[in-house]
C-alpha cells in the first residue's frame, strides 16, 4: 500500500539523513531493504520503520557480488559515506548503474562530492553555519542558536535527498536513464532559504540578528514569557492580526503600536507587549485568544504536545513497537500507506531477499557459514 509501492530501494546503513530519506519512502510504500554489517549492534532506532535488514559484508568480494545482484533488482540506491568510500569498496555508480542503465543512485554528503570541502569531517551545525543560515538564528545580543539538527540533517539533507530521488525515479521510466543524485547539506540548507535571499535582494533583510521580521525582531513575531513560565507563540503579521492581538491585550487603542514596520521602534514595543503576557499564565492567555484569529499559539513542549486535540483529531502521533513517534506526513485521499513497521533486527530478511533474487539455498548457506552474510 501507498503511492510508492512497487518501488523498490537499497539502502546502505548510515546515521542521520540517509537513514530519515529512506523512512519517508518507505513510511509511503516503498520496499526499503536495508543493508548492514554482520555482527554490527544497535538497539532499535526508529528511523529505522518501515524497510527489511539483511547482513553483508561489503568489504568482501563475495559480498560486493551479492550487493551487486541485489542492485541489479532495484530502482534506486541511498549511501551516506564520504565521497569515493563506495568507489573503493567497488560499489560507485559507474559499476551499479553499469549493471543497471536505469538506476536511480542517491547520495547524502554533507559538503557534496565535490568542492573543496567534500572531504572534511562536520555536522548539522558546520552545513549551516557556512550555508549562511545558522548567523540569523538567535536573539541580537547573543550567538547563533543551533535549531538542533532539523535544517542541515533533516530539512537541507533527508528531504532533499527523498525529493531527489523521486524526481530521478521519474526521469528513469521515462526514459530508462538513470543518474546519480548528489544531494548535499549545505546546498539543501541553502536552498530553504530561498526567500530570505529574495528579501536580501530587495532590500528587506538586515543581517543582524533578531532584527528581521521573521527572526524575532518584529514585536508582532516572537515568543513572549508568560507569568508561570510557559510561553506564547506570536505570529500576528498582516494588520487584522495584529489588530486583534493588541486588542486582547488591552493594547489596541495605543498609538504607539501604529508604527508597524518601523524596526526603529520595534524594541520598545516588544518590551510593552512582553510587559502585559508577563502578568498571566500561558494557559491564561491561550484561553483568552480561544476563537480569535490573531496567529496566537501556546509554545509546548512534546509530553504537552502529544496531548494537543489538533494533533488527536489528525493522529499527528502514533505508536511504533510500543514508542512514540510522528505519524508519516504527508497525507493521500486515495493511496495512503499501511502503518508504519517497526525496526526489525540486523540482518533478519537476509535470506528471504536473496532467495527472491535467485539466490539458491546452498549459495545462501555457503556465504552464511563463511561470514559473508548473516541473520537471524
Amino acid at each position: 500500500m501507498g503511492p510508492l509501492c512497487g518501488i523498490r530501494i537499497v539502502e546502505f546503513a548510515g546515521i542521520g539523513p540517509g537513514p530519515f530519506a529512506a523512512m519517508l519512502l518507505a513510511d509511503h510504500g516503498a520496499e526499503v531493504i536495508r543493508i548492514e554489517r554482520p555482527g554490527a549492534r544497535r538497539g532499535p532506532v526508529p528511523l529505522d520503520r518501515s524497510r527489511r535488514s539483511i547482513a553483508v559484508d561489503c568489504k568482501t568480494s563475495e559480498g560486493v557480488e551479492v550487493v551487486r545482484a541485489l542492485c541489479r533488482t532495484a530502482d534506486g540506491i541511498i549511501e551516506g559515506f564520504r565521497p569515493g568510500v563506495m568507489e573503493r569498496l567497488g560499489l560507485g555508480p559507474d559499476v551499479l548503474i553499469g549493471d543497471h542503465p536505469a538506476l536511480v543512485y542517491g547520495r547524502m554528503t554533507g559538503w557534496g562530492q565535490t568542492g573543496p570541502l567534500a572531504q572534511a569531517a562536520g555536522h548539522d551545525i558546520n552545513y549551516i553555519a557556512i550555508a549562511g543560515l545558522l548567523d540569523g538564528i538567535g536573539t541580537a545580543d547573543g550567538p547563533p542558536v543551533p535549531p538542533l539538527n532539523y535544517l542541515g540533517d533533516f530539512g537541507g539533507g533527508a528531504m532533499f535527498l527523498a525529493f531527489g530521488m523521486l524526481a530521478a525515479l521519474l526521469h528513469a521510466r521515462a526514459s530508462g536513464e538513470g543518474q546519480v543524485v548528489d544531494a548535499a547539506m549545505t546546498d539543501g540548507a541553502a536552498y530553504l532559504s530561498s526567500m530570505t535571499w529574495a528579501f536580501r535582494d530587495q532590500g528587506l533583510w538586515r543581517e543582524q540578528r533578531g532584527g528581521n521580521i521573521l527572526d524575532g525582531g518584529a514585536h508582532f513575531y516572537g515568543s513572549y514569557a508568560c507569568a508561570d513560565g510557559g510561553y506564547l507563540a506570536v505570529g500576528a503579521i498582516e494588520p487584522q492580526f495584529q489588530r486583534a492581538f493588541l486588542q486582547v491585550l488591552g493594547l489596541g487603542d495605543d498609538p504607539a503600536f501604529a508604527a508597524g514596520l518601523d524596526h526603529h521602534q520595534w524594541p520598545v514595543l516588544k518590551a510593552r507587549i512582553a510587559g502585559v503576557i508577563a502578568t498571566r499564565s500561558r494557559d491564561d492567555w491561550v484561553a483568552a485568544f480561544a476563537g480569535i484569529d490573531a496567529c496566537v499559539s501556546p509554545v509546548l513542549t512534546m509530553t504537552e504536545a502529544l496531548a494537543h486535540p489538533h494533533h488527536a483529531a489528525r493522529a499527528t502521533f502514533i505508536a511504533v513497537d510500543g514508542q512514540t513517534t510522528p505519524a508519516a506526513a504527508p497525507r493521500f485521499s486515495v493511496s495512503m500507506a499501511d502503518p508504519p513497521r517497526a525496526p526489525v533486527p540486523i540482518g533478519a530478511d537476509t535470506a528471504a531477499v536473496l532467495r527472491e533474487i535467485g539466490f539458491a539455498a546452498d549459495r545462501i548457506a555457503a556465504l552464511a557459514d563463511s561470514g559473508v552474510i548473516a541473520g537471524e
